[in-house]
């Protein structure tokens, strides 16, 4: 009686707390990038339980064929030295699954990292995401256009992500739409994704930097090119332009809320140049477009006035 009440109360317990936690994100993906992974982890869930059941079934039979009980008093257990099955099962069966979901893994690895197979076709959107402590900056060159601790993306277009920080080693993540990716001082990663359908979504720093990395998270939103277009077209119209004075400001350690701006910090702020980012003629190149189409965006600004 006592044990049915405790596995009673020990069942209500588990209940009880998985439903007040959040539903996996990993699970939900909204891109290419993240369906892969997902796919790769519950196909990592399904043969762990696969073998959690086998060895537990086994061991029942076990416990119940040769307990004490089943067995004659003057049984004697034979002497064995040996069996090269057994031996060859549990060296085997776990060598082959090794084998293969490291085979699986690899193959992953190179969908996830390679740009997005499925919109190879169009022209990704390039967009430098920086931190500092403890903040995100999302400078978009082609359209000249800065934001603050959030994001608006395209769906059903490959994302360029080139990071790096002002700061500690950050890293990326947007759980919905791929894997995470370090963000450091001295170098640029790139990250490729894609969002596949519109909606809301989170990304965080997934590394510890600091007293406010709890808080260091983004708001990511996720819709069609035109709406997309007509933001940018907003921001353009309204937002004010992003000085390196106000930038400098921004940099400080804090957490600041959603801010827009037109014109981005890579013209008087460039990204650290390294054998992973740009070479230094690209980096001039950008340096040039987007001092250019400040320019141009602050006289058609003028003239809107």
């Amino acid at each position: 009686m006592k044990f049915k009440k405790a596995f009673l109360l020990l069942v209500f317990t588990i209940t009880t707390v998985l439903t007040g936690c959040e539903p996996l994100t990993v699970l939900n993906p909204k891109g290419p990038q993240a369906a892969r992974q997902a796919h790769d982890i519950l196909l990592s869930i399904g043969i762990m339980s696969f073998i959690v059941l086998v060895v537990f079934a086994i061991f029942i039979y076990m416990l119940i064929k040769y307990r004490a009980s089943n067995q004659s008093e003057d049984y004697e257990p034979p002497h064995i030295e040996g069996n090269k099955w057994v031996e060859l099962i549990c060296v085997g069966i776990p060598v082959l699954i090794v084998a293969y979901l490291s085979v699986v893994s690899v193959q992953s690895n190179y969908i996830v990292e390679s740009e997005v197979e499925a919109y190879e076709e169009k022209e990704p959107l390039v967009i430098y995401a920086s931190s500092s402590n403890w903040k995100w900056h999302f400078s978009y060159p082609e359209q000249n256009i800065e934001t603050v601790n959030y994001l608006y993306l395209p769906t059903d277009r490959p994302l360029e992500f080139k990071l790096y920080s002002f700061g500690p080693i950050t890293s990326f993540w947007i759980p919905q739409l791929g894997g995470q990716k370090y963000a450091m001082a001295d170098m640029v990663t790139t990250l490729h994704l894609a969002a596949s359908e519109p909606g809301e979504m989170i990304g965080k720093n997934a590394n510890f930097s600091g007293k406010g990395t709890a808080e260091n998270k983004f708001n990511v939103t996720a819709m069609s090119q035109k709406e997309f277009d007509e933001w940018v077209k907003e921001v353009k119209d309204t937002a004010k332009p992003l000085t390196e004075k106000k930038f400098t400001e921004l940099l400080k350690p804090g957490h600041l809320g959603q801010m827009t701006f037109k014109g981005t910090h890579l013209g008087f702020s460039p990204p650290p140049a390294h054998k992973h980012s740009e070479t230094e003629e690209q980096t001039k190149e950008h340096k040039e477009h987007t001092d250019s189409q400040t320019e141009k965006d602050m006289s058609d600004h003028q003239n809107h006035e």
